[in-house]
């Protein structure tokens, strides 16, 4: 079980907040806002209504006694700077800052933010990619180049075997899991038989997915 300081409860804190309480861990959050941090009651370990630009305020918090700090304001950059600075100067072991642009990343990651995420930024491409491409189902992005996908499985592939298509030799792709009525089998072996009810989770370059699967 981990500990997490939580700034900032919009639509996209308290979302965390939900998911962290489902995941056992304990949540303290915070928000100037009465309403919002109300909103979010249910779902964490405590809560209050603060100034999070307040040095004293989060002082008075035992930064350092935490294991995850995560500041998601969205509204107002000028005080997710300050507060991403005091959550590090204070001793936060692990502070994570939301960004809504990619300059106030590199300003967030200079002032003391460990990792940023921009939300919209990742789901906007999750969705340009989900939907434009034909054969794609899902897929999360590992780095600016690697991600895993869950592509269609092409109707040449059905009644062969792994080691027959041997993607990875040809494109540098591995095959991960083949998921069958919503179940997930990790246990592939070179003679492994593909059929026409299976799904593939894939390892691999963008590019090298598209060229591989004709997307």
């Amino acid at each position: 079980m981990k500990s997490v300081l939580l700034i900032g409860l919009g639509n996209f804190g308290v979302l965390i907040a939900k998911h962290i309480h489902e995941l056992g861990h304990q949540v303290m959050a915070i928000d100037k806002d009465e309403n919002r941090v109300n909103e979010a009651l249910p779902y964490v370990t405590n809560a209050l209504i603060g100034d999070s630009t307040s040095e004293s305020f989060l002082s008075s918090l035992g930064i350092n006694n935490f294991d995850v700090c995560i500041e998601t304001i969205g509204n107002d950059f000028q005080s997710s700077l300050e507060t991403t600075y005091l959550l590090k100067e204070l001793g936060g072991k692990l502070v994570i800052s939301r960004a809504n642009r990619e300059v106030q990343a590199k300003f967030l990651l200079r002032n003391g933010a460990d990792e940023v995420v921009n939300p919209e930024m990742q789901i906007a491409k999750w969705t340009a990619i989900r939907y434009t491409c034909n054969h794609i189902m899902d897929y999360i992005k590992l780095d600016d180049n690697h991600a895993i996908f869950e592509v269609d499985l092409p109707e040449d592939w059905i009644g062969k075997t792994i080691e027959k298509i041997n993607i990875r030799q040809k494109y540098g792709i591995n095959i991960m899991a083949v998921k069958e009525d919503g179940k997930m089998n990790l246990s592939l072996t070179p003679e492994f038989v593909f059929n026409e009810k299976q799904s593939l989770l894939v390892l691999g370059e963008y590019q090298a997915v598209r060229k591989c699967f004709h997307i």
